[in-house]
Parts: C-alpha cells; sequence; structure tokens
C-alpha cells in the first residue's frame, strides 16, 4: 500500500528504511523524499514507525558514533548549538 501518494513511497520500502536505522518522520524523508511535499503521509509514517522503535539518543551518545547507523543523519543534542533555517 502507498504511504505517500507524491512520491510513490510504499509501506514496505518506509519499513525498509526504518530496518536500516531511520527512526522518525525526518529520517524517512531524507531518505526517500515521503512526507517532504504535501505532507499528508507524515501521521501514517509515524504510525509505521510506532513508538520505542528506536533507542533512545542518550543510549546512543553512551555507545559513540559508531552506534548511529549508516545514512541516518545525526540528531544535535541540546549543548550543541542551533543554526537557524531561513525562512
Amino acid at each position: 500500500m502507498y504511504v505517500c501518494s507524491c512520491f510513490g513511497i510504499t509501506e514496505k520500502q518506509v519499513r525498509e528504511h526504518a530496518d536500516s536505522g531511520a527512526c522518525t518522520p525526518r529520517q524517512i524523508a531524507g531518505a526517500c523524499k515521503a512526507g517532504t511535499d504535501c505532507g499528508s503521509c507524515v501521521r501514517r509514517i509515524q504510525a509505521l514507525l510506532g513508538r520505542g522503535a528506536c533507542p533512545r539518543r542518550e543510549s546512543l551518545d553512551a555507545l559513540g558514533p559508531a552506534a548511529v547507523p549508516a545514512g541516518v543523519p545525526a540528531v544535535a543534542s541540546a549543548s550543541e548549538p542551533r543554526v537557524a533555517e531561513a525562512a
């Protein structure tokens, strides 16, 4: 079944990206663009990812950079400065 009609992304593809380490809708979007056009699929992507499906950020920090799967963007910690996005 299609999750993202804009880019033709299926549930299977979302699950494959999740199995590869994508834990958030933003990470799924980075992997396949799902959710970046009209946004109507974001809630479905969240449901497919489920709660607690990924390790907590603190656990990954304790294990070091090698714990973050390849291709998954790193998440800035609260102590890192944030860069303002252009509007």
